[in-house]
């Protein structure tokens, strides 16, 4: 008898683990399946618009976290324009992109700067990143395939539910890297737009995170018209490719002392 009941108790726990273990497969195949669809939304649309707001977590010397705030707006047209602005406590920045040459205007310290990148957008993103060390937070979510730049060092995927931004439904997405963690909320129905995003970066002491909130979506015929012409007022200095500002907004202030 009790041989018997060990063996049912056995059994019992061996097809909890079997149901357990199905539903985090299926629930990591619903993920992946989620972002490749807003990732191919992403991708066919010929034009995009939305505004945004940021906050960027600066850890200090005493690990005190402190948030920086900004909001902005983007214009994207396929393959090769991209209208930015982003205004935060420390910086007033615009970015325009022709397809041959991106501006960068930084409007509260009169100063701008211009690079020769034509290609795409995708060409774009790279030159800053690789070629002048400036990333542009969250690009990977312009570029033509986003599922492409985003999964490839993915190890833990879940599926965590619904979850409700500005009155949108939403579902709610977890991944994991070995250097970051990051979550996406991605809009219900028939245009799946990411309204969340939130990157923790986990090798840095304090984790801190990068939130992008997405609002004011458009695409297609809903997106004004943009002429990705730079403004560029009168007796702004220019600035060298090499003195591009950091596209983030973090202020000299709080830069470690010699760090560049």
């Amino acid at each position: 008898m009790k041989s018997a009941k060990m063996s049912a108790i056995i059994l019992a726990v061996a097809a909890a683990g079997v149901v357990s273990m199905s539903a985090a497969r299926a629930d990591e195949a619903q993920a992946r399946s989620l972002l490749k669809a807003m990732s191919d939304y992403l991708g066919a649309q010929k034009t995009i618009s939305f505004e945004y707001d940021t906050n960027l977590d600066i850890v200090n010397t005493q690990q005190q976290k402190i948030g920086l705030a900004s909001s902005g707006t983007l214009t994207l047209e396929r393959p090769d324009k991209l209208h930015a602005t982003r205004t935060g406590g420390f910086a007033n920045v615009e970015m325009v992109f022709d397809g041959k040459t991106l501006s960068l205007l930084g409007k509260n310290a009169n100063l701008y700067a211009q690079v020769d990148a034509p290609g795409t957008i995708d060409h774009l993103v790279d030159e800053l990143r690789d070629k002048y060390h400036r990333p542009v937070p969250a690009a990977d979510l312009l570029m033509s395939d986003p599922y492409k730049e985003l999964m490839p060092q993915v190890t833990d995927v879940k599926d965590v539910g619904s979850g409700v931004i500005r009155g949108i439904e939403c579902d709610h997405l977890a991944f994991r890297t070995k250097e970051v963690d990051w979550q996406i909320w991605i809009a219900q129905g028939a245009q799946p737009y990411p309204c969340r995003y939130v990157i923790t970066s986990k090798k840095v002491r304090g984790s801190p995170e990068y939130t992008l909130d997405i609002r004011a979506w458009k695409a297609g015929g809903e997106v004004a018209s943009d002429a990705f012409k730079p403004e560029i007022p009168p007796g702004a200095r220019k600035l060298t490719p090499g003195q591009i500002p950091d596209l983030d907004d973090i202020p000299g202030i709080f830069k470690a002392k010699g760090a560049k």
